[in-house]
C-alpha cells in the first residue's frame, strides 16, 4: 500500500498564513525519515497509531499520539510514521503558526511538542473525533479549516515580521539583515526578538535556511551535479562554505545526499513524499 495524499490552499484569511492543507493516509516508504529544515512550520491531527520524532534538542525517539506542533527548526529530525498512517495536517508559512499558539514560538523552536499540550486535551479530543467522522478528505479539510478559523487571533506585531520575511524569501536568503532592518524602522535587536516571537529564530537563521532549500531544490539527483556551480548560484562564498551549511542542515556531505537521494528515487520512484524527506535508516 503506498500513501495518499491531498491537499489544497485554505480561504482567507489563513492563506496568508498557511501554504496547505493535507490528508495523508497510508503506509510510509522508510520506518524513519529525515527532514532537513524548512522555512515552514508544521501541525499534525494524527488520526493512526502514534508518530514518532526524534531531533532539535532531543536525543531520544518520542511519540506523538494526537500529533504534534513543530515551528521551523533548525536542525534535521527523523520522523516515524506508523505502519498505517492517517494524519491531517497543516504546513505553515514561517510566521503563520503565531497566531494559533499560546506562547512564544521561540519556546517550541527545536522541541516539538504534542497538540494536546498547545491546544489543550479536551479540544484535541473533540476534533479528532469529529475527523474521524468525516467521510472524505476534502470534508476533513474544511473541518480542519474551520477550526483554525476559530482558533485565529490576533498577533500585534505580526505584520512587520511578515513583510520582513517575504522579502528574504524573495530574495532566497540573500537580502542583508541590515537592509530590513532599515526598511522596517526598527533596531537589529527589536527585529531578532519580533522574529523569535513570531518564528521562532532570528532573521539571519532565516535567511540561511532560504538559501539551503533553493539550493536543494536546484538539484536533479537523476542528472550528475556541478557542486562548484551549484554553490555559486545559491549565493555561497565557495563549494567549502557550500558543503559547511548542507552537513549543518542534513548531517551528510554532498556526496552522501545524492547518494541517499538516489536511493530514494530508485526503491520509491513517483512516492508522494519524494523531493525533501531522506530516508534515516
Amino acid at each position: 500500500m503506498g500513501m495518499e495524499y491531498v491537499s489544497r490552499v485554505p480561504r482567507p484569511p489563513l492563506d496568508g498564513l498557511i501554504d496547505d492543507l493535507y490528508f495523508l493516509h497510508g503506509s510510509p516508504p522508510y520506518p524513519m525519515l529525515t527532514l532537513p529544515p524548512a522555512p515552514s512550520a508544521l501541525l499534525i491531527i494524527n488520526l493512526g497509531p502514534p508518530l514518532r520524532i526524534r531531533g532539535g534538542l532531543d536525543v531520544e525517539t518520542t511519540e506523538y499520539a494526537d500529533g504534534c506542533v513543530v515551528t521551523m527548526p533548525t536542525h534535521a529530525w527523523d520522523f516515524g510514521y506508523p505502519l498505517r498512517s492517517r494524519s491531517i495536517g497543516v504546513h505553515f508559512k514561517p510566521w503563520g503558526l503565531a497566531p494559533f499558539l499560546p506562547m512564544s514560538a521561540a519556546e517550541l523552536c527545536d522541541r516539538p511538542m504534542s497538540v494536546e499540550q498547545v491546544w489543550g486535551r479536551p479540544a484535541v479530543a473533540e476534533l479528532q473525533d469529529r475527523l474521524v467522522m468525516a467521510e472524505h478528505p476534502p470534508e476533513m479539510l474544511t473541518l480542519l479549516e474551520e477550526e483554525l478559523i476559530r482558533r485565529l487571533h490576533e498577533a500585534p506585531g505580526l505584520e512587520l515580521v511578515r513583510q520582513a520575511s517575504k522579502v528574504i524569501a524573495v530574495t532566497r536568503g540573500s537580502v542583508p539583515v541590515g537592509d530590513l532592518r532599515e526598511a522596517a524602522g526598527v533596531s537589529s535587536t527589536h527585529l531578532a526578538l519580533r522574529f523569535k516571537e513570531f518564528i521562532g529564530v532570528t532573521p539571519k537563521r532565516l535567511a540561511r535556511t532560504h538559501r539551503f532549500v533553493a539550493s536543494m531544490l536546484a538539484i536533479d539527483p537523476a542528472d550528475p551535479i556541478d557542486w562548484g556551480g551549484l554553490a555559486t548560484s545559491a549565493g555561497y562564498f565557495d563549494q567549502s562554505h557550500f558543503s559547511h551549511e548542507l552537513r549543518a542542515f542534513t548531517g551528510l556531505t554532498p556526496s552522501r545526499y545524492l547518494e541517499v537521494r538516489r536511493r530514494f528515487l530508485r526503491e520509491h520512484p513517483g512516492h508522494v513524499l519524494d523531493g525533501w524527506p531522506l530516508p534515516a535508516d
